[in-house]
């Protein structure tokens, strides 16, 4: 009986090796969305979600986007064990920082490039109401200076993060996405 586990334990043990530790391509199949915020009687109501410059935005005009197919102009996410990533090669996963100096701050990595050293990667989930949350909140969206965009900033306890004034909570809803494009997002 012994060899039996003994056994499994080394089959179980060469697939674990056999299996690469990161990849550097989106999944075959995940479940694909974009993101649209919703705040009644506030200019962000139905604004796309961008991603560009290492941060995500709100109706930003252009995200500049390599795609293998046609920009749309709104960034596609998946989760995968409660983090989330961009759609697309080159691992593209999102963090948050909600420490002091972050002050709530939503950015993505591209590769193997670490966050700020107070980045969270884990922590998102879809809500009942079909909102994207993390760690359990709802997000917020500040007026930014490019053109009528919004930076997008998770909850940290901060209503105008860095400085930005007039910001509003918002829910960010899902909007499932059946034929994805694979895009590389700009950085800075």
């Amino acid at each position: 009986m012994k060899l039996n586990y003994l056994a499994v334990a080394a089959s179980l043990g060469l697939t674990a090796v056999a299996q690469p530790t990161g990849s550097c391509t989106a999944p075959s199949n995940p479940d694909t969305f974009g993101l649209v915020a919703i705040k009644s009687g506030d200019a962000v109501q139905y604004a796309g979600f961008n991603a560009a410059l290492n941060s995500i935005f709100a109706r930003l005009p252009s995200q500049n986007a390599t795609c293998d197919g046609t920009d749309n102009g709104s960034a596609t996410f998946y989760i995968k064990d409660g983090a989330l990533f961009l759609y697309g090669p080159n691992n593209q996963e999102i963090f948050v920082d909600r420490s002091g100096m972050g002050q709530g701050k939503i950015g993505y990595t591209v590769g193997d490039e670490s966050g700020p050293r107070n980045g969270e990667r884990t922590g998102w989930a879809i809500d009942g109401n079909n909102h994207l949350q993390f760690g359990g909140n709802d997000l917020i969206a500040c007026p930014n200076s490019i053109d009528g965009a919004y930076s997008i900033w998770a909850s940290a306890g901060v209503s105008n993060p860095a400085g930005n004034e007039n910001c509003v909570g918002i829910a960010a809803r899902v909007e499932k996405q059946a034929n994805p494009t694979s895009c590389t997002y700009s950085t800075q």
